[in-house]
């Protein structure tokens, strides 16, 4: 059974940083792109990026590209999303997904919420 656990969200001010956290158990992590989607409330899922299995390939939405980075630990079966430069737009519910596109698995998530 695929089980993802998103952590590391919060309340941060405009321009702060926040580092989230996809821990993936129950298939074979090394062998899977991963994903970072989001969702703001009263609007559709965003994929705000992406990453190949092996972490050398990597895409982001032109809305946080520059600001966010996106990275994974195969060892630690766990994929990260570095969030820098938040804007209050940011602010949504961030979930990690098994799949490139973002269509995947989800966990259930960790909100994220950026205000003065």
């Amino acid at each position: 059974e695929v089980q993802l656990v998103e952590s590391g969200g919060g309340l941060v001010q405009p321009g702060g940083s926040l580092r989230l956290s996809c821990a993936a158990s129950g298939f074979t992590f090394s062998n899977y792109a991963m994903a970072w989607v989001r969702q703001a409330p009263g609007k559709g899922l965003e994929r705000v990026s992406a990453i190949d299995s092996g972490g050398d390939v990597t895409v982001y939405a032109d809305s946080v590209k520059g600001r966010f980075t996106i990275s994974r630990d195969n060892a630690k079966n766990t994929v990260y999303l570095q969030l820098s430069s938040l804007k209050t737009e940011d602010t949504a519910m961030y979930y990690c997904a098994v799949s490139w596109d973002g269509s995947g698995d989800r966990g259930q998530g960790t909100q994220v919420t950026v205000s003065s």
